[in-house]
């Protein structure tokens, strides 16, 4: 399949019309019609259909769409890879892959550190949940990834080497005029009456099992869909929530977060592939467990 008609098709997803996406792509809009039609005819299923201000993918064209998008950025970076080999040698740029909470502040300070002692280095950072991460460090997508065994865990895998960095203790954040803020650690059954949020199901998992290890029960009523989400809903006093504690150094002005008694806890890894390795992977690992160090978190 051509590429460039793959393309075609996702930038006319995106812009929701094929005038549009013919204006951006300098073509005709008749050979967009025409390179849709084509690949339609390919996949033997319709893919998009007309609405009263444009078009939009059926649901077989947007599962169509992530995985062309996924191809795209994919091929792209063949092409910059290829780009980068520069007399014999592999230049490729250090990925890495962490997770949200992570990805606010341990990482950063981590790479940041490589960099003092590396010099110039190119690298990316790749946000995401903790058995994606792991996938694509097996693929060989990141060199690197930092995650967590937060519910379902970290699967057995010979195939990566996995590093304990240490546990990291969850917090309680509670609006900036909750009764309390400002407290020191508080019980689980203070806050049984409490609405929480929740973006993920690993914690979730954390606060059901703390909140029945105490016999009472949380009442997760709101969901957000990521991090950010989470504190909005808290900060504007729609609920309290369960966050990591590495996150207490990021956390945004309107909010407070307050340690629990006992608290649930999640272990931080890191996990490399075992072959292929870049080789920055050792320093970063060794800043990584700086960063997490006893005595260097915030609060």
């Amino acid at each position: 399949m051509d590429l460039a008609v793959w393309q075609t098709f996702v930038t006319v997803c995106r812009l929701g019309s094929l005038s549009a996406a013919a204006t951006e792509l300098h073509h005709t809009q008749s050979a967009v019609s025409r390179q849709i039609a084509g690949l339609e005819r390919q996949l033997g299923v319709p893919l998009m259909e007309r609405h009263a201000r444009g078009v939009r993918p059926t649901p077989a064209g947007e599962v169509f769409r992530r995985h062309a998008l996924a191809t795209l950025n994919e091929a792209d970076r063949a092409v910059r890879a290829a780009r980068e080999v520069h007399g014999g040698a592999f230049a490729r740029p250090l990925a890495i892959g962490a997770t949200p909470s992570l990805a606010a502040g341990i990482v950063p300070e981590a790479v940041r550190g490589l960099l003092e002692q590396a010099g110039s280095l190119r690298w990316s950072l790749v946000p995401g949940l903790s058995a994606p991460l792991h996938s694509r460090v097996v693929a060989g997508d990141l060199d690197v990834a930092v995650v967590t065994d937060a519910p379902p865990g970290l699967p057995a895998d010979p195939q990566v080497e996995r590093r304990f960095l240490g546990l990291d203790e969850m917090v309680v954040v509670l609006p900036a005029g909750h009764p309390q803020a400002g407290r020191g650690p508080v019980r689980i059954e203070a806050l049984a009456d409490q609405i929480w949020v929740e973006d993920n199901d690993g914690s979730a998992a954390l606060l059901r099992q703390h909140a029945a290890r105490a016999g009472v029960s949380a009442r997760i009523d709101l969901a957000a869909a990521d991090l950010s989400g989470k504190l909005a809903l808290v900060a504007t006093g729609h609920a309290i929530a369960l966050v990591p504690g590495v996150l207490r150094c990021a956390l945004r002005v309107d909010v407070t977060a307050v340690r629990l008694v006992d608290p649930p806890t999640r272990g931080i890894y890191t996990i490399t592939a075992r072959r292929d390795t870049h080789p920055c992977t050792a320093p970063l690992l060794e800043q990584l467990a700086a960063a997490f160090a006893p005595g260097t978190q915030a609060g």
